[in-house]
C-alpha cells in the first residue's frame, strides 16, 4: 500500500507549493478576481475547518497539530491493512492523509493554515480554503461513497 502514501505526499507537495505561490505573489487579504465566482486571495486561518475556534488562545495551535498528527497516524496504519485490490477506499484514505499533513506543516511552521481559494455567489462567500482541504473535502466525500455503496454491492 505504500503506492497510496505516494499519493499523499504528491497532495502535500502540491498543497505547499501552491501556499508557496500565493505567499510570494499575494499580501494578506489581497483578492484576484478570476471568474465571476472565484478569487484568489490570501488569507491565514488560525482555527479549525471554517475558521472554528479561531479566536481561542494559544492551546489550539497545539491541539489541532497533535489531533491531526493522531488521526493522519491511525489512518495509514489503516491504509496499511487494506486489502491490495481495494481502491476506492485506500484512495479516500490517501487524500485525506495528504491533506492534514499539508495543514499540519502550516500550523506547525506559521501557526495558522494558508487559504487561497474563495469562491462565492454574489456577496455570499464560501470560507477560504486551500488543496489541503479539498484533498480532505474529496477523501471524505469518497470515504462516504464506499462505506454507503460498497455495503449495497457486497449483498
Amino acid at each position: 500500500m505504500w503506492r497510496w502514501l505516494w499519493l499523499s505526499s504528491i497532495v502535500v507537495i502540491l498543497d505547499q507549493w501552491t501556499k508557496k505561490i500565493i505567499e510570494e505573489k499575494f499580501v494578506l487579504y489581497e483578492t484576484l478576481p478570476v471568474t465571476d465566482f472565484f478569487n484568489l486571495v490570501l488569507v491565514y486561518n488560525t482555527g479549525a475547518a471554517f475558521s472554528i475556534l479561531a479566536d481561542a488562545g494559544a492551546w489550539k495551535r497545539w491541539f489541532f497539530l497533535v489531533l491531526a498528527v493522531a488521526i493522519s497516524s491511525y489512518l495509514v496504519w489503516w491504509l496499511l491493512q487494506l486489502k491490495k485490490q481495494q481502491i476506492l477506499l485506500p484512495f479516500a484514505i490517501a487524500m485525506i492523509i495528504g491533506g492534514a499533513i499539508g495543514n499540519v506543516i502550516d500550523r506547525f511552521l506559521y501557526g495558522h493554515v494558508i487559504d487561497f481559494l474563495d469562491f462565492y455567489i454574489y456577496d455570499w462567500h464560501w470560507p477560504a480554503f486551500n488543496l489541503a482541504d479539498s484533498a480532505i473535502v474529496l477523501g471524505v466525500t469518497l470515504f462516504i461513497w464506499d462505506a454507503v455503496f460498497a455495503k449495497q454491492d457486497q449483498k
